[in-house]
């Protein structure tokens, strides 16, 4: 076991800081806190909470600049692509703070006297990962204090000076101390914090191994989980596509964040009377990426987060190549300093290799081939994951017929895919269950309360 956390750049591989881990004692002087501020939070009015999320929304742009820079050192985001992520979640706390109290207010149902009510549930222990370091966090943080939880964060070890950063914007506002709390602990620290009786619920992003193990637990304790796990979501493109705007679509949505994002096109289904067309396409596209100093503007592409990613995901290209797909582009480390990865494309691609089967994490693209509509479909849902799926065609009939037989929890249409208040977002099979974002999300960390007056 390690006594503290290290945040390396992995554009140079210097390390940046170390953070202690938590001792047992200071994990319960945690739980205490978020506890006595829930306590408080759970009593206050819908207008200290909608000031809050506004104060919040406030410091998030004047540290604009710090967090931006912070998050493209600890995990290497582009610096455009970082300054994209804090503001988004400067909007996502207006957007909350202007159209959230519409989602708690009470209910009416079919019986006159009796409504719905939305009550809190206490304190939600929330594990995060590094890819977004702050909107994978304040898309859900957000709605829950909103709805009088409090917050418990164990973020990604690897992006702790973004979590400090968070958590004294949190600290600039009236939320009552202990309402956004920080623990930095291992997976034992992990497990205690889940059987203790002051932990209500418990929110996951992350793999599928970390999600299974963590709802075992919750779920021996008897505390609801959400569950927002991996993808391998598909991109579909029909004969009858706009192959230009396709390609385009294409290549934002595998390669932004260097290929590191869940819900986001990793493999891509061809029909075949354009497959070609559109891998030529996608390839010219896809080599005039700029790779480089993820603080240049100009950068599109910047190092892997973690060396050991980089590592894995070699290893998924090299053996989807010796099952026999054709390697188009890239498919190598870059030489030198920092965790960088050639954009890759992989075509020939069948769903039993191992880029169709499991995650890839990076910026590698996977195209195969189908015959008609039916069987790219049939590919699409032969997949143990279901987050997201997009497609591509002018026939509505298709569009129609395809998003409602494929296996997954959200269906883009000629469009990127895109996480946003305004919908929810979460996945079925492995990819997880419950979900994010809009009045659904508000919801899941609800009690939602029956109040019957006068039943005879």
């Amino acid at each position: 076991m390690t006594d503290y956390a290290i945040s390396r750049n992995p554009t140079t591989g210097e390390e940046i800081a170390r953070y202690p881990m938590l001792t047992a004692d200071e994990l319960e002087k945690s739980l205490s806190r978020s506890a006595d501020a829930f306590s408080q939070w759970r009593h206050s009015t819908m207008a200290t909470r909608i000031a809050v999320l506004r104060q919040l929304g406030e410091q998030i742009r004047l540290r604009e600049a710090q967090l931006s820079r912070t998050i493209t050192l600890e995990m290497g985001k582009p610096i455009a692509q970082a300054r994209a992520e804090v503001l988004k979640c400067a909007n996502l706390c207006d957007w909350y703070a202007e159209h959230g109290p519409a989602m708690l207010a009470d209910q009416p149902t079919q019986v006159a006297d009796a409504w719905q009510r939305f009550r809190p549930l206490g304190v939600i222990l929330a594990v995060m990962p590094w890819n977004f370091p702050l909107w994978q966090v304040l898309r859900g943080a957000v709605s829950m204090l909103l709805a009088g939880n409090t917050y418990l964060l164990k973020h990604a070890p690897n992006v702790m000076g973004s979590t400090t950063l968070m958590a004294e914007l949190f600290d600039a506002t009236d939320l009552p101390a202990g309402g956004f709390n920080l623990i930095n602990v291992d997976n034992d620290g992990v497990s205690a914090a889940i059987k203790d009786d002051r932990i209500a619920a418990v929110a996951v992003t992350g793999s599928v191994r970390a999600g299974a193990a963590i709802a075992a637990q919750a779920g021996a304790a008897l505390k609801k989980t959400v569950l927002e796990l991996g993808g391998s979501d598909p991109f579909i493109v029909l004969a009858d596509a706009d192959l230009d705007e396709a390609v385009k679509s294409a290549v934002i949505g595998r390669f932004q964040n260097t290929g590191q994002v869940c819900m986001a096109a990793k493999r891509f289904i061809v029909e075949a009377p354009v497959a070609e067309a559109f891998e030529k396409r996608f390839t010219a596209a896809v080599q005039a990426l700029t790779m480089g100093d993820p603080l240049d503007e100009n950068t599109f592409l910047g190092p892997m987060a973690r060396t050991d990613l980089r590592d894995e995901l070699h290893q998924q290209v090299e053996a989807t190549l010796r099952e026999g797909a054709r390697l188009v582009l890239g498919g190598e480390k870059v030489a030198g300093q920092g965790n960088y990865y050639a954009p890759t494309i992989l075509s020939d691609v069948t769903p039993n290799m191992t880029a169709f089967q499991q995650e890839l994490f990076g910026p590698v693209a996977a195209i195969a081939v189908a015959r008609d509509p039916q069987h790219a479909l049939a590919i699409a849902n032969d997949s143990e994951f279901g987050l997201s799926a997009t497609v591509w065609t002018a026939n509505e009939e298709i569009v129609d017929r395809l998003a409602s037989e494929l296996e997954v929890g959200a269906v883009f249409i000629n469009g990127n895919g895109a996480s946003d208040p305004r919908v929810t977002i979460g996945g079925v099979k492995k990819s997880g269950y419950g979900r994010e974002l809009s009045h659904f999300g508000v919801h899941e960390f609800c009690n939602v309360q029956t109040v019957w007056k006068n039943r005879r």
